[in-house]
Parts: C-alpha cells; sequence; structure tokens
C-alpha cells in the first residue's frame, strides 16, 4: 500500500493506494458507534456495497446506503435531494460520515451533500473508476450539473480520506479505464514530460492492468494533484491547470446533454484542441500536438470534434465556463510541450482554426 498526504494544515488528509482496501479497516478514520451514510449506484453496489458494509461493521458503525441512478445525466439537484430524503428519514446528524463509493458522479454528488447536510459533515472518497482514482476524488471540488453547463452547481469540501482500491478496476469496463487514462495523460501535459514519457513507454503494461504499474501511475498521479491542491485549495490560480481540455471538453458534454460521450472522452478531444491551438499559436510543434493526440489515441480515445457539431455552438457554450472573469475566457494551453499555463487573450479565430 502507497500512502500520499494532502496537506491542507489542519485538513490534511491521506489517500490511500494498493489492492485489497476494501477490507482493511486501517484505511476508515472511523469509531465504534459512527453513522454512515453510504452513497453509490446498482452497478458499484453490485460488486462492493456489502463488502464496504461489512468493513465499516467491524469498526463498530452504523451503516446504511442510498443508491442513486447511474450516469452523468443523474449528477444533478434531484439526486443530490435523494441524499439528504435518506439522511433524513434515518435520524442522521451532524456527527454522520457519508461515504462516497463509485465513480466520478457519485464521488461529486455524496462530496456535495456532505458539504451541504447541515451545513457540513464528514466524508470519505472511495473512488472506483480510474477517472476517480486519479482526479476527482482529490481535492474536495463537489457538486451538480445544470443544463446549462457541467459543475455550475457545488461547493469545495475536503474529504476526510481516500481509498483507492486498485483491485476495484478489474470491473471496469474498458471504455471507462480508457476515459480514466484521458485525465492521466493531462497530468503529463500541465507540467511534467516525463511522467508523458513513462506513460509512452508502458502502455502496454497500463492497458494489461499490471498491478504494480498502476499502483504506480496512480500514485504519480495523485502527487501531482495533491501538490496542485496543497498549493491552491480554492483555484485561485495554478489549480485551474487542472481544467487542461475540460474547458473544450466541458463545452461538448453539454452540448450532447452529457449522454454521448464519458467526461474523460471529452477532456481527450479537449486536450488535442489545446495542443492544436498551441500548435497554431507557435508554442509547441505539430509533430508534438500529434504525439500527445497519438497518446489518447492508443487508449481508444476520441481526439477530434465531429462534423455534425458546430464551432459556434462550442465557443457559444464554453463563455458559460466556470474559468471565465468579467466575459473574458481563460483557457489552459501548452507554453511549452508539457508545460502549460493560463491564458486570457486568445482569439476567437485561433480558438475556432483549432476546433
Amino acid at each position: 500500500m502507497l500512502c500520499v498526504n494532502v496537506e491542507l494544515k489542519e485538513r490534511r488528509y491521506p489517500i490511500y493506494i494498493g489492492a485489497g482496501l476494501l477490507t482493511n479497516t486501517d484505511c476508515y478514520p472511523l469509531k465504534q458507534g459512527n453513522k454512515v451514510m453510504i452513497v453509490s449506484n446498482p452497478t458499484v453496489a453490485h460488486y462492493y456495497l456489502t463488502t464496504v458494509t461489512e468493513t465499516l461493521e467491524k469498526i463498530g458503525c452504523i451503516v446504511e446506503h442510498v443508491l442513486l441512478p447511474d450516469g452523468e445525466q443523474y449528477k444533478t439537484l434531484d439526486s443530490l435531494n435523494l441524499i439528504f430524503t435518506a439522511l433524513l428519514k434515518a435520524n442522521h446528524g451532524r456527527d454522520t460520515t457519508i461515504v462516497a463509493l463509485g465513480g466520478g458522479v457519485i464521488g461529486d454528488v455524496a462530496g456535495f451533500a456532505a458539504a451541504s447536510y447541515q451545513r457540513g459533515v464528514r466524508f470519505i472518497q472511495i473512488p472506483t473508476t480510474l477517472l476517480a482514482q486519479v482526479d476527482s476524488s482529490v481535492g474536495g471540488k463537489t457538486g451538480v450539473n445544470h443544463p446549462q453547463g457541467k459543475n455550475l452547481i457545488g461547493a469545495f469540501h475536503q474529504p476526510q480520506a481516500v481509498l483507492i482500491d486498485t483491485a476495484t478496476l478489474a470491473s471496469l469496463p474498458p471504455r471507462e479505464f480508457a476515459a480514466g487514462m484521458a485525465e492521466v495523460i493531462k497530468y503529463g501535459l500541465i507540467n511534467s514530460p516525463d511522467f508523458f514519457a513513462w506513460l509512452e513507454d508502458n502502455r502496454a503494461a497500463i492497458a494489461a492492468h499490471d498491478p504494480a504499474t498502476l499502483q504506480t501511475m496512480i500514485a504519480r498521479c495523485c502527487a501531482a494533484k495533491a501538490a496542485i491542491v496543497a498549493a491552491d485549495e480554492r483555484e485561485s490560480g495554478q489549480r485551474a491547470l487542472l481544467n487542461f481540455g475540460h474547458t473544450f471538453g466541458h463545452a461538448l458534454e453539454a452540448l450532447t446533454a452529457y449522454q454521448r460521450w464519458k467526461h474523460g472522452e471529452c477532456v481527450a478531444i479537449g486536450s488535442v484542441i489545446a495542443c492544436r491551438l498551441a500548435a497554431r499559436l507557435g508554442r509547441i510543434s505539430e509533430a508534438d500536438a500529434d504525439r500527445a493526440a497519438a497518446l489518447f489515441a492508443a487508449f481508444g480515445l476520441p481526439t477530434t470534434v465531429p462534423a455534425d457539431i458546430s464551432t459556434d455552438a462550442i465557443r457559444d457554450k464554453m463563455q458559460l465556463d466556470k474559468k471565465t472573469r468579467g466575459g473574458q475566457l481563460r483557457l489552459v494551453l501548452p507554453q511549452r510541450f508539457c508545460d502549460s499555463g493560463i491564458d486570457r487573450d486568445i482569439s476567437a479565430a485561433d480558438i475556432a482554426a483549432a476546433i
């Protein structure tokens, strides 16, 4: 087992990474008598709800659960209210703990419920998808979508711990695993040419789900995100770098009602657009942009915008992005290959050409 800490002073918390951790009581920061509400969905619950429930009961916790519908389209206020109703019906107070058992949707909605219920209760992240393990479970961003855009309603609320059992990836459909790889590749493109090269060199081992390789890969991603979160918890500066590819990707998700692609697939397309834009601006070579696209494609991810989605529609939707300030769109773009920064004055013509 590896442990990466998110250093936030009195809110410091561990990220445990390894195989078989769901049954390791040492990974749960709970004690005898704690009331727990597990939030999951039917797909994940089928595999892991009993295991997590039994482990918590060994500690002496009083465990209940609520299941949300499965899918990004259910990352809504209605799903949030299902959690509140379950908590209230079971008489959970401010001393309860919410456990998010599932992928990014479950983690974000359950975390927002924890941030909101009785003005804030504890929660634990148990991410079961690769995307959630390397990205959304770490850093305290919680929220739900609105028809006008992704994650427009939410709060920052840090977990007590993140428990990453790499064995859960064995039950992940190939498309879901590939979607997670988009966020993994993102860490290389942000600021780590060494990690990007490592991913290129280890493509076969990653695709084969080699346990040691996956553990190393996930730990490197979590360490990278933990460092950024510790330096900029509420995204006033460098944390925005984690949104590499996301401004374009979120627009694609919203335009297709969150049903056509997985989040990671949209991030892959958005990341390639960002690299194409950087090449157009003369910051990286076309060969570097091709190299980025090739790595996404190597894991079965899309890299281009389909002809049925217009450039104008994407640009209009991008204006609703949370990173827009004073009507000015901020984009995370390569300044050099695998060394990114925040731009505020990119022309509409250049953006359109890159799309």
